[in-house]
């Protein structure tokens, strides 16, 4: 492989350096910004017109506005090009991500005494609908799919609709359509990138206006969420695919490396470090890059080396097991693995990760397909404040509280204190003895 392994060694990097180690391909967007802008201009103004002009324009499909929905006849047909052995895996997943997410879906109702005859809680409901992106740029994701959609479908939401590019033939990845009907979605919809995000932000004469979109993407579908905030909730910032493996020096760097390729292969926008306090696992992994990418295709080959090369990717070492963890918690990675024969000496090190991955026999792989839980994932450092995608992202709450007879007079004196201190007379006049002339 002609390409060079950037290797990052932290005691050598000034902060400056180190600091551009953190950066993401969309921590600059307005590149991406000024590019997108005319395109949701376009579908606000042309609605379905622009999606079909944007197909075949961006994704080389050539499509016509009754073809945008996919019908009951390409669901039918997609049913037949999954083989058996796909359909299996597809259910095993769908199982797994059901179940997980389940656990996570509150009662209808909450309600706690906080004082005698006070009472306050929350009521649980679903949003009224969502859009799930499904990418399809640098492949066909039916995983994605299934992440997206299935807690949308647990939390309840009334409408789930599945949005993603068409492919040149102007069709939807077979994989995807059998496993939208597996789970009970029956509308999709072929556009994909910014054009998509803008079709359910402002509804066109084909695709409904949504509450909200899901799902990862391009830059540029990054860049059009962030524009159109104030028309639809854009989800959790979920863009190229990054990651970062530590290993200590109890596994073999070849390990390292071969899970280091699993988010590096999804594009060259990707990021992937190994993180590593040991010199001989890092010269194992650089060595161990060749034969791995003897088992892989020429794009994927393309795709890795050209991020582990790169300033986004490559081999990082630290002196001290602190630094290493400092160094992660400061990229907060979308996805972690810890790969050691003891990893659960270092979980308590981590504070910012979408997720952690503990141990030699939990790849990302497994994360991303079959374990059940979200791999949909906050990106761009967004981990130290946002969390994976789950059914609560599907659900609101609305404050509820009850007081009764018996409980109001100690909660309007104190209410009474404060909303004179304040100076807003209605407030206090409210608890004061003119209500109790009311009531009585």
């Amino acid at each position: 492989m002609s390409k060079k392994i950037s290797v990052w060694q932290l005691d050598k990097l000034s902060p400056e350096q180190q600091e551009k180690l953190l950066q993401r391909t969309e921590s600059d967007l307005s590149n991406y910004i000024a590019q997108v802008q005319p395109i949701i201009e376009q579908v606000i103004e042309q609605g379905d017109a622009a999606l079909v002009e944007f197909a075949r324009r961006f994704d080389r499909a050539e499509i016509s506005i009754d073809q945008l929905g996919v019908t009951e006849s390409e669901f039918d047909a997609a049913s037949t090009q999954t083989d058996d052995e796909t359909l299996t895996a597809i259910r095993f997943a769908a199982d797994n991500i059901r179940r997980y997410h389940e656990t996570q879906k509150p009662g209808e109702m909450t309600m706690q005494e906080v004082r005698s005859g006070s009472f306050v809680g929350e009521r649980f409901l679903p949003i009224p609908s969502v859009a799930c992106y499904v990418p399809r740029g640098k492949g066909s994701f039916p995983s994605v799919l299934l992440m997206n959609a299935i807690p949308a479908l647990v939390a309840g939401v009334k409408r789930t609709i599945v949005i993603t590019p068409p492919g040149e033939d102007g069709s939807v990845d077979a994989a995807t359509l059998t496993a939208c009907r597996e789970i009970g979605i029956t509308e999709v919809y072929k556009c994909g990138g910014a054009q998509a995000v803008a079709a359910v932000a402002y509804g066109t004469e084909t695709l409904p206006r949504c509450s909200k979109i899901v799902g990862p993407g391009s830059p540029w579908m990054v860049a059009a969420k962030q524009l159109l905030s104030n028309r639809i909730d854009p989800g959790i910032p979920a863009g190229p695919s990054e990651s970062i493996v530590f290993a200590d020096d109890s596994v073999d760097g070849a390990l390292a490396a071969l899970d280091l390729l699993i988010e590096a292969e999804h594009g060259p926008d990707s990021s992937a470090y190994l993180v590593t306090t040991s010199a001989e696992v890092a010269d194992a992994a650089i060595a161990a890059f060749p034969e791995h990418w003897a088992n892989m295709s020429p794009q994927r080959v393309e795709y890795s080396s050209t991020v582990l090369s790169g300033q986004m990717g490559g081999v990082v070492l630290a002196n001290s097991i602190e630094q290493a963890f400092d160094f992660i918690n400061a990229y907060g990675p979308e996805h972690l693995q810890l790969l050691s024969r003891d990893p659960w000496q270092y979980l308590g090190r981590i504070e910012n990760a979408g997720e952690v991955l503990l141990g030699t026999h939990s790849p990302s792989t497994l994360g991303n397909y079959v374990l059940g839980c979200n791999a949909v994932l906050p990106t761009s450092g967004a981990a130290a404040t946002v969390s994976p995608l789950g059914v609560m992202d599907f659900m609101k709450f609305m404050s509820v509280a009850y007081v009764t007879e018996s409980g109001y007079p100690e909660m309007a004196q104190h209410a009474k204190v404060l909303a004179t201190y304040e100076g807003f007379d209605a407030h206090a006049n409210a608890v004061s003895e003119l209500r109790q002339k009311y009531l009585n």
